[in-house]
């Protein structure tokens, strides 16, 4: 046997003595982290609270321009060119922001609206199409699982 195997183990090297190591201090270090973490997710909401639907349309755009300007476009024209395009539309819905910021508040609820529709639909489709599934396999011998076919109308 190696010297090490036979050796009985040695206590860990600490300044502190081990009649003296506290045994929740994992514990309290966890909860102090917790802490700190909650008090920083605070202080970021605090000062980033969302404006309106027109302000955060508006800093969508601006990401959206400076992104274009930072990406390798190829060539300098064509960066031009896509630079003049995002200003162009900037500067054509401006005016709606200004004069009517309640249409991006019913824009962004249509939307909410359309998105719930859509899953509802997805939803009911999808179960009916697995009960159909199950149904099938059931109810006649004739066809493989695999094999059935279903009419979709997508009107």
């Amino acid at each position: 046997m190696s010297d090490a195997t036979e050796r009985p183990p040695e206590p860990p090297v600490t300044d502190v003595p081990v009649t003296e190591i506290d045994p929740d201090a994992w514990e309290r270090a966890c909860e102090e982290d917790l802490a700190a973490e909650r008090a920083r997710q605070r202080a970021r909401q605090t000062t980033e609270e969302p404006g309106s639907v027109a302000e955060e349309f508006r800093k969508l755009a601006d990401a959206l321009a400076e992104k274009v300007a930072q990406a390798p476009i190829a060539g300098t024209a064509v960066q031009g060119a896509v630079q003049q395009l995002i200003e162009q539309a900037k500067a054509s819905v401006e005016p709606v922001i200004e004069r009517n910021p309640e249409v991006f508040e019913h824009l962004a609820s249509a939307g909410s609206e359309l998105l719930a529709a859509y899953r509802a639909a997805v939803t009911g489709e999808e179960r009916r199409w697995t009960q159909g599934a199950e149904g099938d396999s059931k109810g006649s011998g004739e066809e493989s699982e695999g094999s059935s076919s279903e009419h979709i109308d997508l009107d």
